[in-house]
């Protein structure tokens, strides 16, 4: 048996949880650290947030916190057997080991047990079925650990079953197989093709459920590779994905972002060939407006707006903010040049600050100019030679510069 004491793991016992603990040690109830944070903790990594399962059932706890005065924080998660504690201003949530019983591919109906292996067997894949009791003891059904330290990414016991209690975890699979697996092309051909034959059951999941999975993929490792497999698997009509994406594209783009921390609609875009890709997405996937904006921004500029030649290669990006009217242009550019992979032109944009037109229609009142309508016509012909000076010409030049004019 393996017992973990990592600085990590010891890291966790604040005040609030050994409270937490102490009152289930008082009841006899098992308390466990569950799922995601044990994986975290045996690579080595704080996990973010933490899941405690434990044999107590919802009623049990609510009377156990409720009776050392313990605030509950109302939670929906109770009929999932979940709840939430807060001590020392920290959020415990727990909750009760469950079997599901009736599934439809989106959620299960469960009923409570005390059974951790029986609990263990209803996660999706064996890196995420661990527990870790609070003495650091690790309880492994499925061979979670040996798999984490293999970097194979499994589904507990039959793919099939797993991926038919909910068709997300096809998504679930691609996205722990980005973080978690050393090299592309490591799958086990019987996950494959039980991904393969259950890929039309995604059609019923949300679009928002997937969108988050998907976003995940698409900044994780082994994104081209994982994508191109959606395809393969025929996955990629389900979730929004044009049948004939750019593969060539999606190719050049993902190696040209690599280390420059792309938005995951920016990776995605590459994919897109016209507008309409982009509103497919949208109707499928109900992506932020903002999201939609910079795909439908990177399939229309991609190809014209790019780096100038000869000394000034960034003039054309810059003249693009300084025309635009709209707020956020800054940063869609910024997407553009990682889109790009305009790897040191970025670095300049994002330490160039938008120099400020130096004239205003009160000077040119000073020099004598009256008519609202002649103001106009010549603050746009200074603009225009500003712009031309790469926006160095300050206010005496532009003013003399008038008199000629």
């Amino acid at each position: 048996a393996m017992k973990l004491q990592s600085p990590q793991f010891q890291a966790l016992f604040t005040p609030g949880l050994r409270s937490v603990a102490e009152l289930f040690e008082k009841k006899n109830y098992e308390l466990r650290i569950a799922g995601g944070a044990v994986r975290d903790l045996l690579s080595g990594m704080t996990p973010q947030d933490i899941d405690f399962a434990t044999t107590a059932t919802p009623a049990e706890m609510k009377e156990m916190f409720t009776s050392a005065g313990v605030r509950l924080i109302n939670n929906k998660g109770e009929k999932h057997g979940t709840i939430t504690a807060r001590l020392h201003e920290e959020n415990f949530e727990i909750t009760t080991l469950r079997i599901d019983v009736v599934t439809d591919g989106r959620h299960a109906e469960v009923e409570f047990t005390t059974d951790w292996e029986k609990d263990a067997e209803r996660r999706d894949l064996t890196v995420n079925s661990m527990f870790l009791g609070l003495d650091g003891m690790l309880y492994d059904f499925f061979n979670g650990y040996e798999d984490l330290k293999n970097k194979k990414i499994r589904f507990v016991g039959k793919a099939n079953e797993r991926i038919q209690e909910d068709y997300l975890r096809i998504l679930r699979y691609f996205r722990f197989y980005g973080r978690i697996a050393e090299k592309p092309g490591d799958h086990e051909p019987n996950t494959l093709q039980a991904i393969k034959e259950n890929a039309k059951g995604l059609a019923g999941i949300s679009g928002e459920r997937i969108w988050v999975e998907l976003k995940k993929i698409l900044i994780g490792n082994h994104v081209n590779h994982l994508v191109r497999l959606m395809y393969e698997l025929d996955i990629a009509q389900y979730i929004g994905l044009p049948l004939d994406g750019s593969l060539d594209e999606f190719d050049r783009v993902t190696k040209n972002i690599q280390n420059m921390c792309p938005k995951p609609m920016t990776v995605l875009t590459s994919l897109f060939k016209v507008k309409d890709d982009v509103t497919n997405l949208d109707l499928r996937l109900k992506i932020s407006k903002e999201e939609k904006n910079l795909g439908l921004f990177l399939v229309k500029h991609r190809q014209e707006l790019i780096k100038a030649v000869g000394p000034e290669p960034l003039r054309p990006y810059q003249d693009f903010i300084m025309d635009s009217r709209e707020a956020n242009t800054n940063s869609k550019i910024c997407e553009l040049l990682k889109y790009q992979g305009e790897e040191h032109l970025l670095r300049e944009l994002q330490e160039w600050t938008v120099p400020s037109f130096p004239v205003s229609g009160h000077d040119l009142r000073k020099m004598g100019v009256s008519s609202g309508k002649e103001i106009g016509t010549a603050l746009q012909q200074l603009r225009e030679e500003w712009k031309k000076s790469g926006y160095h010409m300050d206010k005496e030049e532009l003013l003399s510069c008038l008199k000629k004019l």
